[in-house]
């Protein structure tokens, strides 16, 4: 049964931040009267799109938050089966994209109700890249991914031919009803940035590359005691993030060394900084691939003094801003950064936010373990992989 304080703090939050929305004294009877007779209550389709931006502005980790008030929100609930989820995560990331100019956006799904679970994204973002580990040790695509690119290959998933380092892995979508299904993504909602250096040609024949819109898609979506396990959202990227994260990190395309090789310069010593060296071009080739293809981008100078505009006007509202040090102070030049030489309040917050899970980090990586029971009924599909769309690998 959904949780009766967390749903009257919401309505009053939701009615003291949006003054002409009526008596909250009703909105609160009538919250009431629907949990006792169901087990839960329905959000208007106002208050669903005031608690996700508000989960946006309470999410302690995200540096972006000046924009909160401008993300798009579409509401989906009724979209229950994988198919349909699966048809919409396409269509957000089309929307998302806007020919380059990206636009912060959520597609909420079905919620958790006492007598139906809502649908499950194992994915951690809409859009991830396959791992293919080789005999040698090494692996072909990103690491990160090898579990999840092993199950869904065991679930009938097929790797194109050529087995390449930034192959777009399948949605995989499970429902209590009809199990986990694969689903591929249309290549035309994948927009793809090929990475090239301001002043090093070379750089570009390393056929690096990296999508455009950050989809996080594991996460629930908590408001008001209610739970969308599905409601994937994005912003834009901030360069480090591709840059000085996802290229570099050992446990991901771990690039430094063959950057720094390229680059001429000396790895046989620490002191000669060549990790800082090499990781400072990779992040100038970036932010000049995106720039050249008229794809939003933020640097991470920038955004950290955007941040600090953002917690000043939350002051301003009256209003504490959480915050995770560890995760605002940017992996690369920190100290550089007005974000890196404060504190900031308490990361744990009440009212809507967004929740990871153990057991989705889990699904995110390895495709498992499952959220539900094998459904007793036999499965509306026939094929192991379901195509929406042409093939995004």
């Amino acid at each position: 049964m959904t949780d009766l304080a967390a749903a009257e703090e919401f309505i009053e939050l939701f009615h003291a931040e949006n003054p002409n929305a009526g008596s909250v004294r009703d909105r609160i009877a009538w919250v009431r009267a629907e949990i006792d007779e169901t087990g839960t209550y329905q959000h208007t389709e106002d208050e669903l799109a005031f608690g996700a931006r508000v989960a946006w502005r309470n999410s302690a980790r995200c540096i972006g938050r000046l924009y909160w008030k401008s993300l798009r929100v579409r509401d989906l609930r009724s979209a229950e089966d994988a198919s349909s989820v699966a048809t919409h995560c396409a269509e957000h990331l089309r929307l998302a994209t806007n020919k380059g100019k990206i636009r912060p956006l959520i597609s909420v799904f079905a919620p958790d109700r006492p007598d139906a679970p809502g649908p499950r994204i194992y994915n951690d973002q809409l859009i991830r890249y396959a791992g293919y580990p080789e005999p040698d040790g090494s692996t072909v695509g990103d690491p990160q991914y090898t579990g999840f690119t092993k199950t869904v290959t065991a679930m009938g998933w097929q790797a194109p031919k050529s087995r390449g380092a930034f192959d777009v892995l399948p949605l995989l979508i499970e429902t209590r009803d009809e199990g986990q299904l694969l689903f591929t993504l249309p290549r035309k909602v994948v927009k793809e940035v090929p990475l090239r250096h301001p002043e090093f040609d070379w750089f570009a024949e390393l056929g690096l590359r990296w999508h455009a819109v950050p989809a996080i898609s594991n996460m629930r979506l908590c408001i008001g005691g209610i739970s969308y396990p599905a409601a994937p959202f994005n912003g834009w990227y901030m360069g480090t993030e591709i840059g000085a994260r996802n290229l570099t990190d050992a446990d991901r395309y771990d690039l430094l060394g063959v950057v720094a090789d390229r680059l001429g310069l000396d790895r046989s010593d620490e002191r000669t900084l060549w990790r800082d060296r090499a990781a400072v071009e990779i992040n100038r080739a970036v932010l000049h691939s995106y720039a050249e293809d008229g794809v939003t981008i933020t640097d991470h100078h920038t955004e950290s003094h955007r941040f600090l505009a953002h917690v000043a006007k939350e002051g301003r509202a009256g209003r504490g801003c959480p915050a995770d040090w560890s995760w605002i102070v940017p992996p690369m030049s920190g100290g550089l950064t007005p974000v890196f030489h404060r504190y900031y309040d308490d990361p744990e917050t009440t009212g809507p936010q967004f929740v990871l899970d153990p057991e989705s980090v889990q699904r995110g990586q390895h495709g498992g373990p499952r959220c539900f029971a094998e459904p007793e009924r036999p499965r509306r599909d026939t094929a192991p992989v379901l195509v929406t769309g042409g093939s995004a690998g």
